[in-house]
């Protein structure tokens, strides 16, 4: 495959860190846009808005990594942890927006968390994404072992599905755009799959 042959020699040249910056580039923009009404009359939910949906984005990406290998010879593998951590990292930035600049008492946390189902299932998502965040490093490869590491870090893909059905839940009404990004991890999901073969009569 010529194409994917540029493609991993244009990659390899690329160095992780620069995943990295291009990943948080968004961050500053969207709280300076914020902070000076860039982002409407209500700033602080369009923020949470933005960060969540960046963190699916990203999800999506690193769900990619193995189908694009397996289906078109695209090797992005070595960037696949960054790719994971960056959309923890959004997780979080969605989560701690929400925590201290909307709800911003411990009382109305766990209030919104068991009363609204959406809260629930994204606050679960994120639970999953934890420990994957905890151990996407070498030393916990080592200690889990590859096979262990490999299964615990199958997490990814209910927690993948909980923040896309996070959003589809949040949306108000039937809206595409929410539909379209849990479509699309599902169909990440299902390319991953393994059919069995079938034996020769």
């Amino acid at each position: 495959m010529p194409l994917a042959t540029a493609i991993n020699g244009a990659t390899r040249r690329v160095p992780v860190w620069a995943v990295w910056v291009a990943g948080l580039a968004p961050v500053p923009w969207l709280v300076w846009q914020a902070a000076t009404g860039g982002l409407g009359v209500e700033p602080v939910e369009a923020l949470e808005h933005r960060l969540g949906e960046l963190a699916l984005q990203i999800l999506i990406a690193s769900l990619a990594v193995t189908p694009l290998r397996r289906h078109l010879g695209v090797n992005l593998i070595r960037f696949r942890r960054a790719l994971g951590l960056l959309a923890f990292a959004y997780v979080a930035l969605h989560l701690a927006v929400w925590l201290l600049l909307d709800v911003q008492t411990l009382s109305r946390v766990w209030e919104d968390i068991v009363k609204r189902p959406y809260i629930t299932v994204g606050m679960a998502g994120f639970l999953l994404l934890l420990p994957l965040a905890i151990t996407s490093n070498d030393w916990s490869v080592r200690r889990l072992g590859a096979a262990g590491w490999r299964r615990l870090h199958r997490l990814a893909y209910p927690a993948a599905i909980l923040g896309a059905v996070h959003y589809v839940m949040l949306a108000r009404g039937v809206q595409l755009e929410p539909l379209l990004y849990l479509a699309a991890i599902l169909g990440l999901l299902a390319l991953r799959l393994r059919l069995p073969r079938r034996q020769a009569a």
